[in-house]
Protein backbone atom coordinates (compact mmCIF):
# COMPACT_ATOMS: atom_id res chain seq x y z
CA UNK A 1 0.00 0.00 0.00
CA UNK A 2 1.04 3.77 -0.47
CA UNK A 3 1.65 6.28 2.40
CA UNK A 4 -1.54 7.67 1.27
CA UNK A 5 -3.71 4.66 1.08
CA UNK A 6 -2.20 3.68 4.99
CA UNK A 7 -3.45 6.76 6.05
CA UNK A 8 -7.33 6.08 4.83
CA UNK A 9 -6.51 2.46 6.40
CA UNK A 10 -5.27 3.60 9.65
CA UNK A 11 -8.18 6.47 9.49
CA UNK A 12 -11.42 4.33 8.74
CA UNK A 13 -10.00 1.71 11.52
CA UNK A 14 -10.12 4.24 14.33
CA UNK A 15 -13.64 4.98 13.32
CA UNK A 16 -12.53 8.78 12.17
CA UNK A 17 -13.61 11.49 9.38
CA UNK A 18 -11.51 13.67 7.30
CA UNK A 19 -12.21 16.62 10.10
CA UNK A 20 -12.32 14.03 13.21
CA UNK A 21 -8.72 13.50 11.95
CA UNK A 22 -8.14 17.46 11.09
CA UNK A 23 -8.89 18.09 14.69
CA UNK A 24 -6.60 15.55 15.97
CA UNK A 25 -3.73 16.40 14.78
CA UNK A 26 -5.13 19.68 15.99
CA UNK A 27 -5.50 21.50 12.34
CA UNK A 28 -2.01 21.36 11.10
CA UNK A 29 -3.52 20.71 7.85
CA UNK A 30 -7.10 21.19 7.02
CA UNK A 31 -9.26 17.24 6.12
CA UNK A 32 -9.18 18.39 2.16
CA UNK A 33 -4.96 18.26 2.51
CA UNK A 34 -5.94 14.83 4.43
CA UNK A 35 -7.51 13.96 1.74
CA UNK A 36 -4.95 14.65 -1.01
CA UNK A 37 -2.88 12.85 0.94
CA UNK A 38 -5.27 9.66 0.98
CA UNK A 39 -5.37 9.70 -2.86
CA UNK A 40 -1.35 9.94 -3.68
CA UNK A 41 -2.34 13.19 -4.69
CA UNK A 42 0.26 15.09 -2.09
CA UNK A 43 2.89 14.03 0.31
CA UNK A 44 2.49 15.33 3.86
CA UNK A 45 5.80 16.51 5.17
CA UNK A 46 8.21 15.06 7.81
CA UNK A 47 6.12 16.91 10.98
CA UNK A 48 2.84 15.94 9.54
CA UNK A 49 3.40 12.61 8.74
CA UNK A 50 4.47 12.25 12.70
CA UNK A 51 1.27 13.89 13.65
CA UNK A 52 -1.02 11.89 11.70
CA UNK A 53 1.03 8.84 13.13
CA UNK A 54 0.25 9.93 16.35
CA UNK A 55 -3.19 10.75 16.20
CA UNK A 56 -3.69 7.06 14.07
CA UNK A 57 -1.83 5.53 17.19
CA UNK A 58 0.26 3.45 14.43
CA UNK A 59 4.38 3.88 14.05
CA UNK A 60 5.85 6.68 11.15
CA UNK A 61 7.37 3.22 10.25
CA UNK A 62 4.28 1.35 9.32
CA UNK A 63 2.70 4.36 7.28
CA UNK A 64 6.11 4.61 5.39
CA UNK A 65 5.80 0.46 5.08
CA UNK A 66 5.79 -1.05 1.42
CA UNK A 67 4.65 -4.08 2.74
CA UNK A 68 0.98 -4.65 0.69
CA UNK A 69 -1.91 -7.22 1.46
CA UNK A 70 -5.32 -7.17 -0.11
CA UNK A 71 -8.61 -8.28 1.33
CA UNK A 72 -10.93 -9.71 -0.77
CA UNK A 73 -14.15 -12.06 -0.77
CA UNK A 74 -14.94 -10.12 2.38
CA UNK A 75 -18.35 -11.42 3.72
CA UNK A 76 -20.17 -10.16 6.53
CA UNK A 77 -22.87 -12.14 9.15
CA UNK A 78 -24.69 -9.15 10.06
CA UNK A 79 -27.66 -9.13 12.87
CA UNK A 80 -29.19 -6.16 11.27
CA UNK A 81 -28.24 -3.53 8.65
CA UNK A 82 -25.17 -2.35 9.33
CA UNK A 83 -23.56 1.68 7.99
CA UNK A 84 -21.43 1.59 5.68
CA UNK A 85 -19.07 3.47 7.48
CA UNK A 86 -18.90 0.66 10.27
CA UNK A 87 -18.66 -1.85 7.49
CA UNK A 88 -15.12 0.07 6.35
CA UNK A 89 -14.28 0.35 10.34
CA UNK A 90 -13.94 -3.53 10.54
CA UNK A 91 -12.56 -4.23 7.07
CA UNK A 92 -9.85 -1.57 7.91
CA UNK A 93 -9.30 -3.09 11.26
CA UNK A 94 -8.67 -5.99 9.92
CA UNK A 95 -6.53 -5.59 7.04
CA UNK A 96 -4.34 -3.46 9.98
CA UNK A 97 -4.12 -6.36 11.92
CA UNK A 98 -3.39 -8.94 9.26
CA UNK A 99 -0.61 -6.90 7.96
CA UNK A 100 1.13 -6.99 11.57
CA UNK A 101 0.41 -10.34 12.11
CA UNK A 102 2.03 -11.26 8.66
CA UNK A 103 4.98 -9.30 9.35
CA UNK A 104 5.49 -11.31 12.36
CA UNK A 105 5.47 -14.13 10.62
CA UNK A 106 8.11 -12.58 8.26
CA UNK A 107 10.30 -11.17 11.16
CA UNK A 108 10.15 -15.06 12.77
CA UNK A 109 11.09 -16.58 9.10
CA UNK A 110 7.91 -18.60 9.58
CA UNK A 111 5.56 -19.44 6.21
CA UNK A 112 2.05 -18.25 6.59
CA UNK A 113 0.02 -21.68 7.01
CA UNK A 114 -1.38 -22.89 4.49
CA UNK A 115 -5.02 -23.58 4.98
CA UNK A 116 -5.36 -27.32 5.56
CA UNK A 117 -8.40 -28.69 3.71
CA UNK A 118 -9.15 -31.96 1.92
CA UNK A 119 -9.03 -32.32 -1.85
CA UNK A 120 -12.95 -33.11 -2.03
CA UNK A 121 -13.15 -28.97 -0.60
CA UNK A 122 -15.11 -27.30 -1.24
CA UNK A 123 -18.12 -29.44 -0.93
CA UNK A 124 -21.11 -29.16 -3.29
CA UNK A 125 -24.23 -27.85 -1.96
CA UNK A 126 -26.85 -28.54 -4.67
CA UNK A 127 -30.35 -29.60 -3.54
CA UNK A 128 -31.03 -28.28 0.48
CA UNK A 129 -28.76 -27.48 3.69
CA UNK A 130 -28.79 -30.65 4.52
CA UNK A 131 -26.00 -31.74 2.35
CA UNK A 132 -23.48 -29.49 4.76
CA UNK A 133 -23.97 -32.54 6.86
CA UNK A 134 -21.59 -34.43 4.74
CA UNK A 135 -18.98 -31.59 4.60
CA UNK A 136 -19.05 -31.28 8.31
CA UNK A 137 -18.33 -35.12 8.40
CA UNK A 138 -15.59 -34.97 5.79
CA UNK A 139 -14.05 -32.42 7.25
CA UNK A 140 -13.79 -33.90 10.78
CA UNK A 141 -12.78 -36.81 9.49
CA UNK A 142 -9.95 -35.46 7.88
CA UNK A 143 -8.51 -33.51 10.75
CA UNK A 144 -8.93 -36.30 12.86
CA UNK A 145 -11.32 -35.15 15.19
CA UNK A 146 -12.78 -38.67 15.96
CA UNK A 147 -17.09 -37.97 16.78
CA UNK A 148 -16.41 -35.92 20.76
CA UNK A 149 -17.12 -32.42 20.82
CA UNK A 150 -14.20 -30.08 19.84
CA UNK A 151 -12.65 -28.32 23.34
CA UNK A 152 -11.35 -25.42 21.67
CA UNK A 153 -12.23 -24.43 18.18
CA UNK A 154 -10.32 -21.31 17.54
CA UNK A 155 -7.19 -23.21 19.25
CA UNK A 156 -8.01 -25.82 16.34
CA UNK A 157 -8.52 -23.47 13.65
CA UNK A 158 -5.65 -21.48 14.12
CA UNK A 159 -3.43 -24.55 14.01
CA UNK A 160 -5.22 -25.38 10.75
CA UNK A 161 -3.95 -22.45 8.92
CA UNK A 162 -7.00 -20.34 9.22
CA UNK A 163 -6.20 -16.55 10.90
CA UNK A 164 -8.82 -15.69 13.88
CA UNK A 165 -9.27 -12.05 15.11
CA UNK A 166 -11.66 -11.34 17.76
CA UNK A 167 -12.90 -7.60 17.48
CA UNK A 168 -15.72 -5.13 19.32
CA UNK A 169 -18.16 -5.43 16.53
CA UNK A 170 -21.34 -3.63 16.17
CA UNK A 171 -24.52 -4.87 14.43
CA UNK A 172 -21.95 -7.77 13.18
CA UNK A 173 -21.77 -11.50 14.61
CA UNK A 174 -18.45 -12.21 12.78
CA UNK A 175 -16.75 -11.86 8.82
CA UNK A 176 -14.84 -14.04 6.54
CA UNK A 177 -12.60 -13.18 3.79
CA UNK A 178 -8.84 -14.15 2.37
CA UNK A 179 -6.13 -12.07 2.54
CA UNK A 180 -4.23 -11.76 -0.09
CA UNK A 181 0.16 -11.51 0.33
CA UNK A 182 2.44 -10.58 -2.97
CA UNK A 183 4.56 -13.89 -3.20
CA UNK A 184 2.90 -15.36 -0.29
CA UNK A 185 -0.25 -16.94 -1.71
CA UNK A 186 -3.80 -16.44 0.12
CA UNK A 187 -4.92 -17.06 3.68
CA UNK A 188 -8.77 -17.53 5.13
CA UNK A 189 -9.22 -15.31 8.08
CA UNK A 190 -12.24 -15.24 9.81
CA UNK A 191 -13.36 -12.47 12.22
CA UNK A 192 -15.41 -12.54 15.22
CA UNK A 193 -17.34 -10.12 18.06
CA UNK A 194 -14.96 -10.30 21.33
CA UNK A 195 -18.22 -8.93 22.84
CA UNK A 196 -20.36 -12.16 22.42
CA UNK A 197 -20.90 -15.25 24.96
CA UNK A 198 -18.61 -18.32 24.63
CA UNK A 199 -21.15 -20.33 22.72
CA UNK A 200 -22.48 -17.84 20.30
CA UNK A 201 -18.78 -16.93 19.53
CA UNK A 202 -18.39 -20.62 18.65
CA UNK A 203 -21.07 -20.91 16.58
CA UNK A 204 -20.10 -17.82 14.44
CA UNK A 205 -16.40 -19.40 14.39
CA UNK A 206 -17.73 -23.23 13.03
CA UNK A 207 -20.57 -21.12 10.93
CA UNK A 208 -18.03 -19.02 9.19
CA UNK A 209 -16.09 -21.91 8.59
CA UNK A 210 -18.94 -23.77 6.82
CA UNK A 211 -18.52 -20.34 4.30
CA UNK A 212 -15.48 -21.50 3.65
CA UNK A 213 -15.20 -24.90 2.71
CA UNK A 214 -18.71 -24.90 1.39
CA UNK A 215 -19.83 -24.25 -2.69
CA UNK A 216 -23.49 -23.58 -2.32
CA UNK A 217 -25.40 -23.81 -5.38
CA UNK A 218 -27.42 -20.57 -6.66
CA UNK A 219 -30.91 -21.53 -5.30
CA UNK A 220 -29.28 -22.55 -2.07
CA UNK A 221 -29.69 -20.20 0.99
CA UNK A 222 -25.44 -20.43 1.92
CA UNK A 223 -26.78 -18.62 5.65
CA UNK A 224 -28.99 -22.19 5.97
CA UNK A 225 -25.99 -24.51 4.79
CA UNK A 226 -23.82 -23.08 7.21
CA UNK A 227 -25.84 -22.63 9.66
CA UNK A 228 -26.16 -26.36 9.21
CA UNK A 229 -22.79 -26.65 8.95
CA UNK A 230 -22.20 -25.62 12.10
CA UNK A 231 -24.61 -27.77 14.02
CA UNK A 232 -23.31 -31.27 12.22
CA UNK A 233 -19.23 -29.81 12.90
CA UNK A 234 -20.00 -29.26 16.58
CA UNK A 235 -22.75 -31.62 17.81
CA UNK A 236 -21.94 -34.71 15.76
CA UNK A 237 -24.81 -36.87 15.13
CA UNK A 238 -23.15 -39.70 16.69
CA UNK A 239 -22.40 -38.47 19.46
CA UNK A 240 -26.04 -36.59 20.25
CA UNK A 241 -27.96 -39.60 19.94
CA UNK A 242 -25.49 -41.38 22.09
CA UNK A 243 -26.09 -38.78 24.50
CA UNK A 244 -29.70 -38.28 24.23
CA UNK A 245 -31.08 -41.15 22.25
CA UNK A 246 -32.83 -41.42 19.02
CA UNK A 247 -36.31 -39.62 19.99
CA UNK A 248 -37.60 -37.90 22.86
CA UNK A 249 -40.89 -36.01 23.79
CA UNK A 250 -39.53 -34.45 26.63
CA UNK A 251 -36.08 -33.10 28.30
CA UNK A 252 -35.33 -31.42 31.94
CA UNK A 253 -33.29 -28.30 32.11
CA UNK A 254 -30.64 -30.23 34.15
CA UNK A 255 -30.03 -32.32 31.10
CA UNK A 256 -30.33 -30.12 28.69
CA UNK A 257 -27.84 -27.87 30.35
CA UNK A 258 -25.50 -30.47 30.96
CA UNK A 259 -25.76 -30.91 26.81
CA UNK A 260 -24.87 -27.27 26.49
CA UNK A 261 -21.58 -27.52 28.58
CA UNK A 262 -20.61 -30.56 26.90
CA UNK A 263 -21.10 -29.68 23.09
CA UNK A 264 -20.02 -26.13 24.00
CA UNK A 265 -23.53 -24.83 22.23
CA UNK A 266 -26.38 -22.51 23.82
CA UNK A 267 -29.34 -24.50 24.46
CA UNK A 268 -31.17 -22.76 21.53
CA UNK A 269 -28.47 -24.03 18.78
CA UNK A 270 -28.45 -27.69 20.61
CA UNK A 271 -32.69 -27.98 20.20
CA UNK A 272 -32.27 -26.95 16.73
CA UNK A 273 -29.80 -29.38 15.87
CA UNK A 274 -32.01 -32.18 17.72
CA UNK A 275 -35.27 -31.01 15.85
CA UNK A 276 -33.32 -31.47 12.14
CA UNK A 277 -31.98 -34.96 13.29
CA UNK A 278 -35.64 -36.10 14.59
CA UNK A 279 -34.76 -36.44 18.16
CA UNK A 280 -37.24 -33.75 18.63
CA UNK A 281 -40.36 -33.30 17.01
CA UNK A 282 -42.50 -30.27 16.31
CA UNK A 283 -44.26 -29.91 20.11
CA UNK A 284 -40.92 -30.80 21.85
CA UNK A 285 -39.41 -27.78 19.58
CA UNK A 286 -41.78 -25.53 19.96
CA UNK A 287 -42.16 -26.16 23.79
CA UNK A 288 -39.01 -25.18 24.56
CA UNK A 289 -38.66 -22.33 22.52
CA UNK A 290 -41.37 -20.56 24.11
CA UNK A 291 -39.32 -21.72 27.12
CA UNK A 292 -36.79 -19.71 25.54
CA UNK A 293 -38.68 -16.74 25.04
CA UNK A 294 -40.45 -16.47 28.23
CA UNK A 295 -36.50 -16.27 30.04
CA UNK A 296 -35.14 -13.95 27.34
CA UNK A 297 -32.60 -15.69 26.11
CA UNK A 298 -33.62 -14.81 22.13
CA UNK A 299 -33.53 -11.32 22.69
CA UNK A 300 -30.60 -9.46 23.71
CA UNK A 301 -27.67 -9.74 24.80
CA UNK A 302 -29.28 -13.64 24.38
CA UNK A 303 -27.31 -15.16 27.58
CA UNK A 304 -28.22 -17.70 28.76
CA UNK A 305 -27.34 -19.66 32.24
CA UNK A 306 -23.73 -21.39 31.91
CA UNK A 307 -22.64 -19.29 29.67
CA UNK A 308 -19.61 -19.98 28.24
CA UNK A 309 -15.81 -17.89 28.56
CA UNK A 310 -15.18 -16.48 25.16
CA UNK A 311 -12.40 -18.63 23.17
CA UNK A 312 -9.56 -15.51 22.55
CA UNK A 313 -7.23 -16.41 19.69
CA UNK A 314 -3.89 -16.85 21.36
CA UNK A 315 -1.37 -17.60 17.86
CA UNK A 316 -1.00 -13.92 16.81
CA UNK A 317 0.25 -12.35 20.11
CA UNK A 318 1.89 -16.04 20.89
CA UNK A 319 4.21 -14.82 18.14
CA UNK A 320 4.80 -11.79 19.26
CA UNK A 321 6.07 -12.69 22.53
CA UNK A 322 8.70 -15.24 20.93
CA UNK A 323 9.97 -12.75 18.63
CA UNK A 324 10.97 -10.53 21.50
CA UNK A 325 12.06 -13.39 23.49
CA UNK A 326 14.44 -13.72 20.32
CA UNK A 327 15.80 -10.38 20.12
CA UNK A 328 13.57 -10.55 16.29
CA UNK A 329 11.44 -7.27 17.80
CA UNK A 330 12.25 -4.66 20.31
CA UNK A 331 9.42 -3.99 23.44
CA UNK A 332 8.25 -1.03 21.92
CA UNK A 333 7.80 -2.51 18.39
CA UNK A 334 6.27 -5.19 20.11
CA UNK A 335 3.55 -3.18 22.23
CA UNK A 336 2.80 -0.80 19.28
CA UNK A 337 1.83 -4.27 17.11
CA UNK A 338 -0.10 -5.53 20.20
CA UNK A 339 -1.57 -2.59 20.88
CA UNK A 340 -0.12 -2.51 24.59
CA UNK A 341 1.65 -0.07 26.81
CA UNK A 342 5.65 -0.65 27.77
CA UNK A 343 4.59 -1.59 30.98
CA UNK A 344 1.75 -3.89 30.07
CA UNK A 345 3.79 -5.33 27.89
CA UNK A 346 6.30 -5.46 30.63
CA UNK A 347 3.66 -6.87 33.28
CA UNK A 348 2.45 -9.46 30.47
CA UNK A 349 6.25 -10.40 29.24
CA UNK A 350 7.75 -11.01 33.08
CA UNK A 351 4.74 -12.16 34.80
CA UNK A 352 2.81 -15.50 35.26
CA UNK A 353 -0.61 -15.48 34.57
CA UNK A 354 -3.74 -15.56 36.67
CA UNK A 355 -5.57 -18.62 36.16
CA UNK A 356 -8.39 -18.74 33.41
CA UNK A 357 -11.92 -20.44 33.30
CA UNK A 358 -11.76 -23.77 31.76
CA UNK A 359 -13.37 -23.96 28.48
CA UNK A 360 -16.80 -26.12 26.80
CA UNK A 361 -16.46 -29.92 26.75
CA UNK A 362 -14.28 -30.10 29.68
Amino acid sequence: MTVGQRIRVSRHACGLSLRDLEARIERRVTAQAISKYERDEATPSTGVLIALADALSVSVEYLVSDNHIRLEAVDFRRKQVTSRREEARVRATVQHLLERYLGVEETLGLPSSAFDMPREAPWPVLCDPSEAEHAARGLRAYWGLGPGPIRNLVELLEERGIKILSLSLTNIDGLTARVHRAGRGVAPVIVVNRGDWGERQRFTVAHELGHLVLDAAPRIDDEKAAHRFASAFLMPAEMLRAEIGKHRKSIGWSELFELKRIFGVSVQALTYRCKDLGIFGNPLFRQLFNEFDRHGWRSPPYKEPWALTGEQPRRFERLCFRALAEGAISRSKAAEVLGHSIIELSRRMDEPPTLEPVSAGT
